[in-house]
């Protein structure tokens, strides 16, 4: 084959040019430190590269952003735990205090002032929030668990209770049944000797024990108010009889607690009473036997045959109030506040929770994916842990406390009256009197003892609801620190094969590229003294 100077050329302008083409490549490889620049460079790589480039995404989503914020949520959750706990330990403590027989008038105002105070911080924890959202509320992120301040807003709900709901509560009648100002609770030092306090005896002070229901809330509407638009029309109490058919307790009474007679006197065995303003139901005998034969059927699968279904209205809220709408299901509608009404809108109801009477009440659970298919929850909802029944137990023992601190002052105010005074008739009466007081307020700090017993349990069972709401926040802690030990190893894997598939050996392309340099180089000087030889130089 003959080897022409024009063939020689073109071979060595092809050489010379794959040579820059390479220069060109492993130039473009050490500024980018990568083995590609577009995928038609290595379709493999870059198939690779897309697949590992998505993994290290997630992970770093999952691992940088998801469980930083799980953890921040739980932690939080932690803390407001721990504040609850805190509380309702103090409670117990000072429910021990209480139980005590032989306390000093002292004891018996500190233990009140700090029953109070705890009254007031109870459900203050509960409005604990991260980032804007409100932790203990399930879904409903954006609404406190408790009222920020003294609202009007007429709520119609539904409390699912069982037979245990049923307790029973004693109380003191301080004088007449007919005459409310024959009573001590209205003896003054001025009063003390009219007619109406002069008749007063110890045989006037008498205590009466009936059944009851306690209810989430106290000062309820009046049966008397208006009901329409909401789920019933006046208060009621419904149970399942043994065939599995709803019934309705008929015969509801209202009566006030500062009625003359009062409500818990009037209880027969036939009685249901409603006392609106301490939030109670008193139920005679033969009521109590019947919602106590209450029981579920286990073959009617998620219906509760033993629930006892109580529906009743309120409309003004405190600031320590907890919304309904997160335990209960209710309907609530707006309104104006017009002097001593309440003036609906009717157009605003909203209805909540409606499935719960009808199924099993299901867990508003907040769940964060974590990982690859992994997810936790981070939420404790308020049902767990921040029991209506708290603040109501506290509402039950200030009152019983107090009433025995309001006596004590009585006695006091007799016994300094009896000292100032010589008239013969006069210390008749306030020695009658006394004799009275002295009666009612051996009963009262019985009452008082018995419950103070009685709320140590109460509250022992409050406390072991919140250890187990914080033993359950912990261990998804615990699991979300092993899941993020274990992300961290894969974000460290990812990131390795990541670099391996699309990361260039800067020292072997930097020696690479001075070697086809070199080669570029000795490429031209050869070449151009092969092109200035031609057939004419040797003739």
């Amino acid at each position: 084959m003959r080897i022409t100077n024009k063939i020689m050329q073109r071979n060595n302008l092809s050489n010379i040019n794959t040579n820059k083409v390479l220069e060109d490549k492993l130039t473009s490889q050490l500024s980018s430190e990568k083995k590609i620049i577009r995928p038609s460079d290595d379709p493999v790589i870059a198939i690779r590269a897309l697949r590992l480039r998505s993994n290290v995404t997630e992970v770093t989503q999952y691992y940088s952003k998801n469980i930083p914020d799980a953890t921040s949520w739980l932690k939080v959750t932690e803390d407001a735990l721990s504040s609850l706990s805190s509380i309702i330990t103090s409670c117990q403590n000072d429910c021990t205090k209480g139980a005590n027989g032989d306390l000093t008038s002292s004891d018996r105002n500190t233990i009140l002032e700090e029953l109070k105070a705890f009254a007031s911080e109870i459900y203050k924890t509960g409005d604990a929030d991260y980032a804007g959202r409100y932790v203990f509320t399930g879904y409903r992120t954006d609404t406190s668990l408790s009222f920020q301040k003294q609202t009007y807003m007429k709520y119609q709900l539904t409390e699912q209770l069982d037979r245990t709901a049923i307790d029973s509560v004693t109380h003191v009648k301080l004088g007449s049944n007919t005459n409310p100002d024959q009573s001590i609770a209205n003896w003054t030092a001025a009063n003390f000797d009219d007619a109406d306090h002069s008749a007063l005896t110890e045989q006037d002070i008498e205590k009466s024990t009936c059944y009851r229901f306690r209810l989430a809330y106290d000062d309820l509407d009046s049966m008397n108010d208006d009901w329409s638009g909401m789920i019933s029309t006046q208060p009621i109490i419904q149970y399942y009889d043994a065939s599995g058919t709803l019934q309705t307790i008929s015969g509801m009474t209202e009566v006030k607690s500062t009625d003359i007679p009062d409500p818990y006197s009037q209880v027969t065995d036939s009685s249901v009473i409603y006392v609106p303003d301490t939030g109670e139901i008193l139920i005679g005998k033969d009521v109590y036997d019947t919602l106590m034969a209450t029981k579920d059927n286990a073959t009617t699968g998620e219906k509760d045959e033993s629930q006892i279904l109580i529906t009743y209205q309120k409309t003004e809220f405190t600031a320590t109030d907890l919304r309904p709408q997160h335990f209960f299901r209710c309907a609530s509608m707006e309104g104006e506040m017009v002097g001593n009404t309440f003036n609906v809108d009717s157009t605003s109801l909203i209805r909540y929770n409606e499935s719960y009477l009808d199924t099993t009440l299901e867990r508003q659970s907040i769940e964060y994916d974590v990982g690859f298919n992994t997810t936790i929850r981070v939420n404790s909802t308020a049902d767990e842990c921040f029991k209506l029944g708290i603040g109501r137990e506290i509402d039950d023992l200030v009152n019983a406390m107090q009433a025995v601190v309001d006596l004590e002052t009585t006695i006091k105010d007799i016994e300094n009256k009896m000292a100032s005074t010589t008239n013969t008739t006069e210390l008749d009466i306030l020695q009658k009197q006394l004799d009275a007081a002295n009666k009612a307020f051996t009963y009262q700090k019985d009452i008082a003892q018995k419950r103070f017993e009685q709320g140590i349990t109460a509250m022992q069972g409050y406390l072991n609801d919140t250890s187990l709401a914080i033993t359950n926040n912990g261990t998804r802690s615990s699991k979300l620190a092993l899941i993020e030990s274990r992300l961290q190893n894969q974000k460290t894997t990812f990131e390795t094969l990541q670099s391996q598939n699309e990361d260039i050996d800067i020292t072997e392309v930097a020696i690479g590229l001075e070697s086809a340099s070199v080669t570029y180089e000795a490429a031209l000087m050869a070449t151009s003294k092969i092109m200035q030889n031609t057939l004419l130089n040797y003739l």
